[in-house]
Formats: C-alpha cells, sequence, structure tokens
C-alpha cells in the first residue's frame, strides 16, 4: 500500500493511504477531541468535535472519517474550531437531562472531560427538559435516555464485535433515541447476549451496570481493542 505525506499543525507525517486524518494527528502526536469516535469499530462522524481545518477549503471537515490525501495541509486547533467545538458541546449539555451530580459516571464521563477540555462551563443555549425513558427491564443493564448523546457507539459496537445487532437508532431530529429490538424494552429482546460490550462503549452515564451509584462506574474500553487486536491477529476466535 502506498504512502501518503502531509502536514498537521506544520508537522510532517507520512501514513498509508487510506488512513484518516485522525490517524494521521496520533501519529504526529496530535489531540483532536472525539466523543463518537472509539478504537475498534468504524467511524460514522456523528459528534463534529473532530472537525478541521484543510488549506485550500473553505468548509471544516471531520478528521474521523476524512482520508487523507498527498500534500494534505491540516490545522486542529484555531479559534474558529475552539468556538466550534464549544458550542457542539453545549447544544449536547441543553438537548439532554445531564445532572451531573447523581451520574453513575461523574468524573468519569467523557462528555465532562470534552467539556472542560473546550472550557464549556455553562451553555448559552435554552435548555429542552425533553421527556425521556429510563429502561431497566434487562437483568443486569438499564439505559438512561436522558444522557444519551446519540454517539451510536453501542449500535456500531454490538454490530461489528459482539455481532449481535441488538441495538439501532430510531426516530428522527429531536425525537431519535437508540433502542433495542424492534423498539422492544431491553429485557425482551433476545439477541442480547448479556455481554456488557454497549455498557464499556457508552461514553457517558447512559447505559449503566445495574447497582451502580454515582461516580462509581469505570467504562473499560481495553476489553473492546483487546478483542479487535486478537480476532486481526487471528490470536482467539469466537
Amino acid at each position: 500500500m502506498s504512502v501518503k505525506t502531509l502536514k498537521i499543525n506544520d508537522i510532517d507525517v507520512a501514513i498509508e493511504e487510506g488512513s484518516t486524518i485522525l490517524d494521521a494527528a496520533k501519529e504526529a502526536g496530535v489531540h483532536i477531541p472525539v466523543l463518537c469516535h472509539l478504537e475498534g469499530v468504524s467511524d460514522v462522524g456523528a459528534c463534529r468535535l473532530c472537525l478541521v481545518e484543510i488549506k485550500g477549503l473553505n468548509k471544516l471537515l471531520p478528521a474521523c472519517i476524512t482520508e487523507v490525501s498527498e500534500g494534505m495541509e491540516v490545522t486542529t486547533h484555531t479559534s474558529q474550531l475552539q468556538d466550534y467545538r464549544k458550542m457542539v458541546v453545549e447544544l449536547l449539555f441543553s438537548e439532554g437531562n445531564h445532572v451531573c451530580a447523581v451520574c453513575v459516571s461523574n468524573g468519569n464521563c467523557e462528555l465532562q472531560d470534552v467539556a472542560i477540555e473546550v472550557g464549556m462551563d455553562h451553555t448559552r443555549f435554552p435548555y429542552i427538559f425533553p421527556k425521556r425513558d429510563v429502561d431497566i427491564s434487562h437483568p443486569q443493564f438499564g439505559i438512561d435516555h436522558n444522557r444519551c448523546i446519540l454517539c451510536t457507539r453501542c449500535v456500531r459496537v454490538c454490530d461489528e464485535i459482539e455481532g449481535a445487532h441488538v441495538w439501532d437508532v430510531a426516530g428522527r431530529g429531536a425525537d431519535a433515541k437508540v433502542i433495542t429490538g424492534l423498539n422492544q424494552p431491553w429485557g425482551q429482546v433476545s439477541a442480547c447476549t448479556s455481554c456488557g460490550k454497549c455498557v464499556d462503549a457508552c461514553p457517558t452515564g447512559s447505559i449503566f451496570r445495574k447497582g451502580s451509584t454515582v461516580e462509581e462506574m469505570i467504562h473499560d474500553h481495553s476489553k473492546l481493542d483487546f478483542i479487535v487486536t486478537a480476532r486481526e491477529k487471528k490470536e482467539w476466535i469466537r
């Protein structure tokens, strides 16, 4: 496979053709904030936090799904990008019901981490206070839709790693939400293997283990990395 050379924040990078700007940024040691991206599963560019500027283009592109090209010049941190990222996080907080003080993932939440990173301490947008359900029908796990940011990590992990295809997205716009089965209560979906991968993949406290109290739940993405790496190297077969 051929190699592409490009610049990221004036740092020269050489990387395989087909790699994304996010891959190249990691190669260069440049951090780009993400929420919907998760190592080991496909990228969808849902959260828009990884938008970057590319010389010669008059629009911003998501780093996680934009492939590198020869001679590309990328800028990952400007005042414009910082303003956009801050606005994205503000919108996520205003359109959901994120009460960190009583969340199982308080202190171990990627949404919190990104909010701190972009300097968001309040939102300029009015809170919508949507009426969202909590499903605790599963014997081991639960989902609080109030904390969901529609990153679809759970959908992709269940499809691409576990192969159970339990999760999906239903509805449009403000009515969109992740569902289990054909919009059945989670506990009634026979396809669910109770593996817990969706719990570890969730960046917030939306999908949780029953019995977890405030600040108690820790996400372990290393389990997913292990499974993906082992399968690629054929070290472990399901």
